[in-house]
């Protein structure tokens, strides 16, 4: 249904514990569906829903979503598919200055990424908020017929001071008590476009000296001339997120509707709405219910709307889908998986109570998903010149490397062997330190898949750097050979053959902040940036890296794992990413 991937095994939340009662007691077994979002007379004329829940996850296309939105698509869109529900992907576009066409086809390519979907018992189940535009006036209107909702026409000031303080109570509007007529009157001229901007509201009538500041007459629409990038220029008034949140989820049939730990005050109005409107007969019981958990707060990250332009804007990243960036475009770009965002979602569970979740969690993940399914190649990326002195020049040999050691179906792959090769600069020592295992004058190692070499002696540059290293091979002593276990060594080096070797740009990716929470205190947070976060290089690589395609991942052994941009790749010149590395290098 929501997803078309194999779920990963559910942890019990106290979201399942309020799903397994409701079922248990039928208490929305009466639901009828219309085929598509609807008043109460639409859905009365349905069948009973095939859906047993309805769950929804509703963006507003104001930006690129973020790590943090991965917990709610996974948990909304799982809790569907794990209870033979459906889940909507609603666009939540009441706002028109903030939203644009560009973010609502990032984000639906994004929750497809993550392997959902919104298609269920025949729907397709993309909605816009922007579409319930009309019956949401009608709601406006059946408000105030109830005596339910008023025109004010207090300024932004008037209101704030009048709407009292968390120890004293509000103070009525000296238009709340205006007649049914004239406030239906006022109201249509405010849709008809007969007054400035800002100049009037409608708001719901409800309790001034409620102890929920959020009770106290909350507005419910305003009057804003922006054009809409779904509706155009059709409406000059809109309506509030929280008047409209509710009477989406009513049209939808949404019965859990899962929102975040800073609505919690928001739910008496919701259920405000939602009645009076059901009273009105606008609106068939059962009714949604609004539940709340905590947002994902994730250390070395910001996730804030603001940070994150501030860091696009001020070019402190290359743009939204910076592998750096924690949104979902630049997560996927680094090389991130949907399996190990799943996986995360589901280690980290679902609480009601705040808590940090460590980063290294995030990155465990997808080391576990991508050491289970990344192929495996050979990259040197700080490359210096090995010279087998006693090895025939002109002459090359195949060794053979596993394409994955957990995985012996995946057979084997050639990598050549000739006389120069590369290696790592740091396998190299003059003086060795104490315990270095790898090469040094007079010591013995294994190239991996390959022979057991001598360490003869080094050349340097005119700065006294190493340029080349120098050893002798021993001929018996090739890897799958019966001869390979007669020289016992401690030092184990990878390595590519120099003359079979592509040379590639490859971008050592790392967090984008040095300290798990920026700008935590008085700090400014551009203060906490990690000026190490990316490092560009020319590494050498096995030949068969050369035609890697864009998105395609490989552990490189010994490094980590490495993913070929999405972006700046192409045919036979691949630019590779490092997701992450084969060991949490951030543990103090």
């Amino acid at each position: 249904m929501s997803s078309d991937k194999a779920p990963i095994a559910s942890a019990t939340n106290f979201l399942r514990g309020i799903i397994d009662r409701d079922l248990a007691q039928g208490v929305y077994a009466s639901r009828r569906w219309g085929g598509s979002p609807g008043d109460a007379a639409h859905q009365a004329q349905g069948q009973p829903d095939p859906a047993k829940i309805r769950t929804r996850f509703p963006p507003e296309p104001n930006g690129y979503l973020h790590i943090g939105h991965a917990k709610s698509i996974c948990l909304n869109f799982g809790l569907a598919r794990d209870y033979n529900g459906v889940c909507h992907l609603r666009f939540d576009d009441t706002n028109p200055e903030k939203e644009e066409q560009e973010y609502v086809d990032s984000i639906s390519e994004m929750v497809s990424w993550l392997g959902f979907n919104w298609q269920g018992f025949g729907d397709n189940n993309l909605y816009y908020a922007s579409n319930y535009f009309d019956f949401m006036y009608r709601a406006a209107e059946a408000l105030i017929e109830s005596g339910f909702a008023y025109v004010d026409q207090q300024t932004a000031d008037e209101m704030r001071t009048n709407r009292g303080t968390l120890t004293e109570p509000g103070k009525n509007s000296p238009w709340r008590d205006r007649s049914v007529e004239e406030n239906l009157k006022l109201f249509r001229e405010m849709r008809d476009g007969k007054h400035a901007d800002g100049s009037m509201v409608l708001r719901a009538k409800i309790d001034m000296a409620s102890p929920n500041i959020n009770l106290r007459d909350p507005a419910i629409y305003r009057i804003k001339r922006a054009h809409h990038h779904n509706t155009g220029d059709k409406w000059c008034i809109y309506p509030m997120y929280t008047y409209a949140h509710p009477l989406e989820d009513a049209l939808e049939q949404i019965t859990h509707s899962i929102c975040t730990l800073e609505f919690e005050d928001q739910r008496p109005f919701y259920d405000w709405v939602l009645e009076k409107l059901a009273a009105a007969g606008l609106l068939a019981h059962p009714l949604p219910k609004q539940y709340e958990f905590a947002r994902l707060n994730l250390t070395y990250v910001v996730l804030s709307k603001r940070r994150l332009i501030e860091l696009v804007e001020q070019k402190h990243v290359s743009g939204w889908d910076d592998p750096r960036l924690p949104t979902l475009a630049g997560a996927r770009r680094r090389g991130y998986t949907p399996e190990g965002f799943r996986l995360f979602a589901e280690r980290i569970g679902v609480s009601k109570a705040d808590s940090w979740i460590e980063y290294t969690i995030l990155e465990d993940c997808m080391r576990e998903v991508l050491n289970e399914s990344a192929p495996r190649r050979i990259a040197v990326l700080d490359p210096i010149k090995l010279v087998i002195d006693n090895y025939p020049e002109n002459q090359a040999e195949d060794c053979h490397a596993p394409n994955h050691p957990q995985h012996v179906e995946l057979g084997k792959r050639v990598v050549p062997l000739s006389r120069e090769l590369w290696i790592e600069r740091e396998d190299f020592m003059e003086d060795p330190s104490k315990g270095y295992f790898r090469l040094f004058p007079g010591n013995q190692v294994r190239l991996r898949y390959g022979y057991v070499v001598l360490c003869k002696s080094c050349e340097k540059d005119a700065a006294g750097n190493v340029t080349v290293v120098h050893c002798d091979y021993l001929p018996d002593t090739k890897s799958g050979t019966p001869g390979a276990d007669a020289v016992k060594v401690k030092g184990n080096i990878h390595w590519v053959s120099a003359p079979h070797a592509a040379a590639a740009e490859v971008r050592l990716y790392d967090r984008l902040f040095k300290e798990a929470h920026p700008g935590a205190g008085d700090r400014n947070y551009l203060d906490d940036l990690n000026p190490d976060s990316v490092k560009v290089i020319t590494a050498q690589l096995e030949m068969s890296l050369k035609d890697a395609k864009p998105a395609e991942a490989f552990q490189f052994e010994r490094h980590g794992y490495f993913v070929a941009d999405r972006k700046d790749s192409v045919a036979g010149k691949p630019v590779f990413n490092r997701t992450v590395t084969l060991r949490d290098a951030w543990q103090k």
